[in-house]
């Protein structure tokens, strides 16, 4: 049986995948979990936030209704960033956090996402046991000892206050579009950089419910690049529907992504002597060029497997200070438990700011490898790693490539299909590669 939880939290469709019934499960059984040690307080407490998707609503309310069923008061957030969520887990002195978002997946997707006390991410073995308790018996609270709820009006203005609070440079000067993705960050956003200093040009900050990420944030940048042009902006910035990501576009319209942004930031770091074991942590997805512009730099590379909590996983365990993923998660883990889109670009556009000079000039500090990436849908993801067609179809490419290259084909952690990413020292080999091994994996695995 496939693991309920994918590489951050449990996703799927909303209504159908994740109902308002397996909501009402999951968090009896996340209840059941985080209580069983002792509480900060003398009550069992959780927050609960949740991007602005419609389906939101009705799963945010079989959430609470499980949490204060099992004996959980619960303070509700409303919408709010997921690295907001896990700030104000800790801020209030939660036991634990709950966040339901789909990140940038489209509107009709949902997900459960749990944080422990501190705004701390799950272990594989917490999550295991939420899902081995899964529909199990349990007793419901009752009386006084039911949960109660209530509402929260100032947590936008608590983590508005903590991202500034983090911000070694203003941005006086500074004009900037940010694309909110209408999604959670529509709000606080715009309210961060203005405060920041900068002249802000919102976009896409008119959420309904329907139209997150809908042509719109981190996923799809060619509006935030007409608007960077057509307003003479200094930077456009982009996050995803739940803002746990930042990419950029720089004053000629020219994409910042998530390798060039980690190496700005660590080299800022590094040269404030703030850089923990003058190390940065990335995934297998990112670019060479971002390995060979550290190096050059003195800096060391940890590679861990696709996702941000496994970066988090390496740089506590590392005890390191900055990581993220070639997407746009990025963890400054000095400043925050998880990856923080609002929180990466105040510190982005203030070494900008800081230096003088442009993001497109900032960027040039690595250079990217040409770098492919197709998304092979319709086929079965678990053999990926067991097929032995596609094991010597990328041995064969990695030879074919030599050290001037790379390949790496991956099961999707949260959508149905197998990415295959190649780099070369020219595009056009790269997609030819790429294309090539597309077609084994369908052929392999279809």
């Amino acid at each position: 049986m496939a693991r309920l939880f994918g590489t951050d939290g449990v996703r799927g469709v909303a209504g159908r995948d994740l109902t308002a019934s397996l909501a009402l499960d999951l968090s009896i059984a996340a209840a059941q979990v985080f209580t069983d040690g002792e509480c900060v307080g003398p009550r069992p407490l959780a927050v609960v936030g949740r991007d602005p998707r419609a389906s939101g609503e009705f799963l945010e309310s079989a959430v609470v209704a499980g949490l204060a069923g099992a004996g959980v008061d619960v303070i509700r957030l409303g919408v709010l960033p997921t690295p907001a969520v896990a700030h104000l887990t800790d801020e209030l002195g939660a036991d634990f956090g709950v966040m339901l978002s789909a990140s940038h997946n489209p509107a009709p997707d949902n997900g459960i996402k749990f944080f422990g006390r501190g705004g701390q991410k799950l272990p594989d073995a917490v999550e295991d046991e939420i899902e081995l308790r899964l529909g199990g018996a349990h007793a419901y609270a009752i009386g006084a000892d039911v949960g109660r709820v209530s509402d929260t009006s100032d947590g936008a203005e608590r983590y508005v206050r903590h991202l500034l609070a983090s911000l070694p440079c203003q941005l006086d000067g500074l004009r900037i579009v940010v694309d909110c993705a209408n999604g959670a960050a529509a709000r606080v956003a715009p309210e961060a950089l203005r405060r920041a200093g900068a002249q802000v040009v919102p976009v896409a900050d008119q959420p309904n419910g329907l139209n997150i990420n809908e042509d719109c944030g981190s996923t799809y940048l060619s509006r935030l690049q007409e608007a960077v042009l057509e307003h003479g902006a200094d930077a456009g910035i982009a996050h995803d529907g739940d803002a746990d990501r930042c990419l950029a576009v720089a004053a000629d319209g020219t994409v910042v992504d998530g390798d060039q942004i980690m190496a700005i930031l660590a080299l800022e770091l590094h040269e404030a002597g703030e850089l923990a074991q003058d190390t940065l942590v990335t995934t297998v997805m990112s670019n060479l060029g971002l390995k060979l512009a550290m190096k050059d730099a003195g800096i060391s590379v940890v590679e861990t497997p696709v996702g941000d909590r496994y970066v988090l996983e390496a740089l506590r365990e590392g005890s390191y200070s900055l990581g993220g993923e070639q997407s746009g998660h990025v963890i400054l883990l000095g400043h925050a438990t998880t990856g923080d889109g609002l929180l990466t670009a105040l510190r982005l556009l203030g070494a900008v700011n800081r230096r003088g000079l442009s993001l497109a000039e900032l960027a040039k500090v690595m250079t990217r490898l040409p770098q492919v990436l197709v998304n092979v849908r319709g086929v079965d993801k678990s053999r990926v790693t067991t097929s032995a067609e596609v094991t010597e179809a990328v041995a064969a490419a990695e030879a074919d490539l030599g050290e001037a290259g790379r390949v790496l084909i991956r099961p999707s952690g949260t959508e149905p299909m197998v990415r295959v990413m190649v780099e070369a020292t020219a595009e056009s080999h790269a997609q030819e590669v790429a294309d090539h091994l597309a077609d084994v994996v369908r052929r392999a695995l279809g």
